[in-house]
């Protein structure tokens, strides 16, 4: 049954069937090859249940809070004034690349949304600049994948959902975590251009008056950022209510910014139910999958066969990195916490795991596979900005900040206080 489904997986994903319908296929097939009873009846209900989970509404309305950053233009001024804090580092913009994405990840929770609002404003400075071309790229698609690990996001929310854990807890947890991985990521950049000083381009300078005059670029996303985990911390709002609140913020802004119109609410309605149904029906598609494979007793099998391997919690950790990082290569990240983590997350707290610290290394994990070829969506949505040119750029770009991702593992494995630092003061 392992064989049977994980071979039918790959064929799905391999004849280019998107993800969320290749894992509704893959239940559509099991069903009939190992089960008595016709689970695909239970399909209705099975989507009702899982859509109708109060904490998922929190998704499209992170989703349209991103949405509306990016249309009302605050994406370009954040980045106008990251650019002249950060462009005296060796490698330039590459830093404000990384520094408007840990801002912008503060405020959407979604990765391929702040790839695509950070890279739309940046990749125009390339040529502009006289930048090593490759690693302007990865820096984008890497400064991407913290859209969901700094709070608020979307994929901590979906983790909460599955373990039962607490999501204010999970967004604790995040915040050392993710900024200290922004910091590896720009260490790479200038580790890198130190070593080939042309592939930082041309010198931007900027004066400190014209510093401190862009620093009221910065405070419209800040505001955002206070006003959604604030409201959550002060036990004034759930993270769904928060996400409300902070696309009313964002709606109020864009109004005072002049930017509010009814073409721009078009445009942030069609990109939030266009991101929302795919996110959906990924979710609907991998929890009929997970029920049939619980059913058939394939979670069972898979279950038996890691806990009989009688491995140490040292030995399991690196078995499920080596796991993720391979299943990465092939899987879209969300759909791949909802497949794995029922199975991953009961074996791993058997071991003694926090499910709170588990949560921020699976999630670290899964950014990995955001930038891994060949189906890392980060590396599609930069290719996708540039209009031209070879995906090997993007590809070869982002594997520096492959390794920052994997020493960021490796810290939190060896000093698990970077995740549950935040939490224990607070809890």
């Amino acid at each position: 049954m392992i064989a049977t489904t994980l071979i039918l997986l790959l064929v799905l994903i391999g004849i280019s069937i998107p993800v969320g319908a290749a894992l509704g296929v893959l239940g559509l097939l099991l069903d009939p090859l190992f089960s008595m009873l016709p689970l695909s009846r239970a399909l209705g209900e099975l989507s009702w249940s899982t859509s109708n989970e109060f904490l998922l509404v929190a998704i499209p309305l992170f989703v349209m809070l991103g949405e509306i950053l990016l249309r009302a233009g605050f994406a370009e001024r954040m980045y106008a004034a990251m650019s002249q804090w950060l462009s005296w580092l060796p490698g330039g913009l590459m830093h404000a690349n990384i520094g408007a994405s840990t801002l912008f990840a503060a405020t959407s929770g979604s990765s391929v949304a702040t790839a695509a609002t950070v890279g739309t404003v940046a990749i125009p400075q390339i040529k502009r600049y006289g930048y090593n071309e490759p690693l302007f790229l990865g820096s984008i698609a890497a400064g991407g994948t913290l859209g969901i690990l700094i709070p608020p996001s979307i994929n901590l929310v979906i983790y909460g959902v599955l373990t039962n854990s607490s999501v204010p807890q999970l967004y604790l947890a995040g915040f050392i975590p993710g900024f200290a991985l922004a910091v590896l990521f720009m260490a790479i950049v200038i580790i890198a251009c130190l070593v080939k000083p042309e592939w930082g381009g041309q010198r931007i300078t900027a004066t400190w008056g014209e510093r401190v005059a862009g620093l009221k670029h910065l405070l419209p996303p800040l505001g955002i950022f206070l006003m959604v985990v604030g409201s959550i911390y002060a036990g004034l709002a759930t993270p769904t209510e928060a996400a409300a609140l902070g696309v009313f913020g964002a709606l109020i802004l864009a109004a005072i910014f002049k930017r509010l119109n009814l073409r721009m609410l078009r445009e942030v309605m069609e990109g939030t139910m266009r991101s929302t149904a795919m996110i959906m029906l990924i979710v609907v598609a991998a929890s009929f999958l997970n029920f049939v494979m619980a059913a058939t007793g394939v979670t069972t099998a898979l279950t038996e066969s890691i806990s009989g391997l009688g491995l140490s919690p040292g030995w399991m950790l690196l078995v499920v990195v080596i796991f993720y990082v391979v299943l990465g290569c092939f899987m879209e990240t969300l759909s791949m916490m909802i497949v794995t983590i029922p199975i991953v997350a009961p074996i791993m707290v058997g071991l003694g795991y926090d499910p709170i610290w588990l949560g921020i290394v699976i999630v670290v994990l899964v950014e990995t596979a955001l930038i891994t070829p060949p189906v890392g969506m980060n590396l599609f949505v930069v290719q996708s900005l540039r209009k031209g040119g070879s995906m090997n750029a993007v590809i070869l770009g982002s594997l520096p900040f492959v390794f920052a991702l994997f020493a960021m593992v490796a810290l939190l494995a060896f000093f698990p206080g970077l995740a549950m630092w935040l939490p224990g003061i607070v809890g």
